[in-house]
């Protein structure tokens, strides 16, 4: 299974990424220009991993795997909660992290 740190490591090698806790600390928030792209859920096993999907990409997701649910306090339309379970693979994992990160910036690295 993934963990937490090598998730969250992998999130914040993104271009401007920074963690936050806006809504308290069993919530990390992983923001680029001030926009969320990813959230983990503290202290929970498996890791649950929030992220903005394209809303189809989202459906197809949730139907293709048990593991990927609607997003966990989140616009259901734009976010997937994805449960770190070993159904995807890190490298899958990976590439819906960085569709996230990509949709929040719209591809433009941000400016430091």
């Amino acid at each position: 299974m993934i963990s937490h740190k090598e998730v969250e490591k992998y999130i914040l090698s993104m271009p401007g990424a920074k963690l936050d806790y806006p809504f308290g600390e069993d919530v990390a928030v992983y923001k680029v220009k001030d926009k969320m792209f990813a959230l983990i859920r503290e202290k929970k096993q498996p890791v649950q991993l929030s992220l903005k999907s394209d809303p189809l990409l989202a459906v197809t997701l949730r139907q293709k795997y048990e593991s990927v649910l609607p997003g966990y306090h989140l616009n259901k339309k734009h976010w997937n909660t994805i449960l770190l379970t070993g159904q995807l693979g890190w490298d899958e994992v990976q590439d819906l992290i960085r569709h996230s990160y990509v949709l929040v910036t719209d591809g433009r690295l941000p400016r430091n």
